[in-house]
């Protein structure tokens, strides 16, 4: 993992710098201070992180963070308050132009660059993933309405999404996006349904024939979305739209409407953002999910339109901060078994993408919705379960 190397022309942080001053003034508003002794204080350890950041934004604070220039006890709260403050829309780092461009006017997310998730996120093996979810293997937020662990999270949330398709025994159903297969395992087991699952990564796939095993009936795809044209009862998307892309959410629904029987019902469950005007996250997009891209309601409500009714809209995105927090311990708690396979970098790189992302959805700046759609609309209404 090659990163830029950090100036080392000066002291940590100087007082005098017009650009430290700048920086610290807009940190003051968020109650965070440089070298301070609060948990949530940035420690800064070697020069140039602050210009860095100016320059670069997120991408620059992040891989000054990984490179070890600063430190922070809890880059949750750091983020937190840092988004409170909404300090991140007073800097425009003007390095960054050519990112903003790429990301509106490319397909950063075509047949062919759809792939690059897979490889490069979701395979980095199995064993690492397991000692982070539950024991379902469930890699996305959980409903902690009720529940007091992680396991129990997840499991409120697969039931929560069974309960608002209305599964009964002998229906088809498409998962676009089925990870490990913890919903598809968990809906056949109870709720007696067959489920069809579409991955792009080879690791997900190869994990899913253990459920096969187990006589369960269900199926894994190794293909992309828009390959397929088999017509299912039901739909469900979990954690997957955040990877389609602004350019192709009209095709994915369009693909959606034409695979879901026309009394059918389509959950989609993702990850939104507040402001249509940002881009995708420079640090995110270049070390943990590349070409990802975070919709905004009207996004998938202009995509849909015509093809599904809107019926339900269900938002639990600060149950994502949990979510985040427990797979953060998880992984601290277990990290001594990965040594031999990721190196300190890359533990501090996995370390600022679970905090920071923490911290966003606990500051509310971005969201986690579940839509449930209908081709023609269901007769009498749709009632969400409680």
């Amino acid at each position: 993992m090659n990163l830029p190397t950090l100036e080392r022309t000066s002291l940590p942080f100087n007082p005098t710098s017009s650009s430290h001053r700048f920086v610290a003034s807009l940190m003051a508003q968020a109650d965070i201070q440089f070298n301070g002794d609060r948990p949530w204080d940035m420690q800064l350890k070697a020069p140039g992180v602050i210009e860095n950041a100016l320059a670069r934004g997120n991408l620059g604070l992040g891989e000054s963070y990984m490179q070890g220039g600063w430190e922070c006890d809890q880059l949750d709260v750091f983020f937190t308050r840092l988004l409170r403050a909404q300090l991140h829309q007073r800097i425009k780092p003007t390095q960054l132009i050519y990112h903003a461009l790429r990301t509106r006017l490319l397909n950063r997310q075509n047949a062919k660059r759809a792939w690059e998730v897979g490889e490069k996120h979701y395979d980095l093996g199995n064993e690492f993933y397991a000692a982070m979810l539950d024991q379902r293997m469930t890699y996305t937020c959980g409903y902690w309405k009720d529940a007091c662990t992680l396991d129990e999270a997840q499991e409120a949330k697969l039931d929560l999404i069974c309960r608002k398709l209305q599964l009964a025994p002998g229906m088809r159903v498409l998962d676009i996006g089925c990870g490990w297969g913890s919903f598809m395992a968990y809906a056949s087991e109870h709720y007696g349904v067959e489920c069809v699952g579409l991955t792009i990564s080879k690791e997900q796939a190869d994990f899913g024939k253990r459920l096969i095993k187990k006589g369960l009936p269900v199926e894994f795809r190794l293909q992309d979305y828009r390959d397929e044209t088999e017509r299912f009862d039901r739909i469900v998307s979990i954690g997957m739209f955040e990877h389609v892309g602004h350019k192709n959410y009209r095709a994915y629904m369009e693909m959606a409407s034409r695979c879901l029987k026309d009394e059918g019902l389509f959950l989609l469950h993702t990850i939104g953002k507040n402001l249509g005007t940002t881009v995708s996250d420079p640090w995110i997009d270049k070390y943990i999910f590349p070409n990802g891209e975070l919709p905004t309601l009207s996004h998938i409500t202009d995509a849909v339109e015509t093809l599904f009714v809107v019926e339900d809209v269900h938002n639990f995105g600060a149950d994502y901060d949990k979510t985040l927090m427990a797979w953060y311990h998880n992984i601290d708690a277990n990290w001594s078994q990965f040594k031999g396979q990721f190196n300190p970098t890359f533990y501090r790189m996995w370390r600022y993408y679970l905090l920071s992302c923490a911290g966003a959805f606990r500051a509310r700046e971005i969201q986690l919705w579940q839509l449930v759609l209908s081709k023609q609309g269901a007769v009498g209404g749709y009632k969400r379960p409680s």
